[in-house]
């Protein structure tokens, strides 16, 4: 069996098939690429088993991953993050299989990890040197991370109110780092100006290249392995641009094709903060793409996407497994933040606090059955966001 059974890329808008050997960002009419693979020489060369017997990191699923050679691998060991139970806030809220996919434990401290490795890899397969991107703060400290271990060079744009702590990840190795007073969309603008005067850089911005959902999708394939090979009822995932929710949807529904798992595939949740919810905004309008949010803010930085590229894909994710779009007040999560600690010990970010906040609501209204398996993706370690918890004066 071949590395990666790596077929073609798509388009989900168009339905254009282009070719995956060619450096490229997005369609041309505009809509994200996804990977297509030759799943009929999956099944036929590998099992589930064999995945089983190979070492713990995301690169384990290696055929449903975009890379060729495995001599282009850039690594740190990331994925297999664990799968923890969290029995006494669940009892708290009334979902006690309620089960924590815990992204703080991989490198650089978020699952934006799993995008850099596999964005950052096939990027060096095509021949790519230097790479630019707009960022809330931890994919920009990922990416430049997995960029110099790669032996490449980054440019990296983020907007001035981004955590601390992923500025100087960025400058110890070596990114060029640019702040902007603004959002993300304005950090965007100025990586596309900037680029418009400089040559060689690839742009890697959420989904205008198609292998960040690549690794993403990985959480999706632990979760089913962790689980012996079934998925849970319920998916909740703090969502801004969205990747990882697509990626789990994509992960899941190649598992059945596959025949590794059978449907039907969880709800997914696309968990939002109340300043910042286009998705929940569309959702609740039965809209299949979302308007731009005015002044978004949050203290929940990683979601705060006024408008997501692949938002449409977003909401047929949440549509097509019955899911939902729920908002959540910054009040609600950052004591949630402090409850989640308090019960289980586990310091979790401000984006998965939201998730935990939206378990709690749901639970609250009866969306989540007392007996359904529920798993929270938690995407960070709170470490990385010191000043959500204040200290005493």
């Amino acid at each position: 069996m071949r590395f990666s059974a790596l077929s073609h890329l798509s388009c989900p808008r168009c339905q254009r098939q282009l070719d995956a050997d060619q450096v490229t960002n997005v369609c041309d009419c505009g809509s994200p690429l996804l990977v297509e693979y030759d799943l009929p020489a999956i099944r036929a060369g590998a099992d589930r088993d064999d995945v089983g017997r190979r070492a713990p990191s995301l690169w384990r699923y290696h055929e449903l991953l975009p890379v060729r050679s495995p001599e282009q691998v850039v690594s740190f060991g990331e994925g297999m993050t664990p799968l923890v139970p969290m029995p006494a806030f669940g009892r708290e809220v009334g979902v006690p299989r309620l089960l924590m996919k815990d992204e703080g434990l991989i490198p650089t401290g978020t699952f934006k990890a799993r995008g850099a490795a596999v964005g950052v890899s096939r990027a060096r397969e095509l021949g790519v040197k230097k790479i630019a991107m707009p960022t809330n703060g931890n994919a920009g400290s990922a990416w430049a991370t997995y960029a110099a271990r790669a032996g490449m060079r980054s440019f990296i744009a983020m907007p001035l109110s981004a955590p601390e702590i992923c500025r100087r990840e960025c400058l110890v190795v070596g990114a060029e780092l640019a702040l902007v007073d603004g959002l993300i969309g304005d950090a965007g603008a100025l990586v596309r100006a900037t680029l418009a005067e400089r040559e060689g850089y690839l742009d890697v911005s959420t989904l205008r290249e198609p292998y960040r959902i690549e690794g993403k999708k990985t959480m999706g394939l632990e979760i089913a392995e962790q689980l012996g090979w079934r998925t849970p009822d319920v998916i909740l995932y703090p969502t801004g641009g969205g990747v990882g929710l697509i990626g789990i949807w994509k992960a899941l529904r190649e598992l059945v094709e596959l025949g590794w798992i059978e449907g039907p595939l969880p709800r997914l949740v696309a968990v939002q903060a109340q300043g910042c919810a286009p998705i929940v905004a569309a959702y609740e309008s039965g809209a299949t793409e979302s308007e731009p949010w005015p002044d978004a803010h949050t203290v929940a930085f990683g979601i705060t996407v006024p408008k997501a590229l692949g938002d449409f894909l977003i909401l047929q994710a949440v549509y097509d497994t019955g899911g939902c779009s729920v908002a959540v007040s910054d009040a609600d999560l950052l004591a949630e933040q402090r409850r989640v600690a308090e019960l289980e010990g586990a310091f979790v970010c401000p984006e998965g606090a939201a998730a935990f906040a939206a378990v709690r609501q749901l639970r609250g209204s009866g969306w989540i059955g007392a007996d359904e398996e529920v798993v929270v993706l938690n995407t960070g370690t709170g470490l990385k966001y010191p000043s959500t918890v204040p200290l005493p004066t």
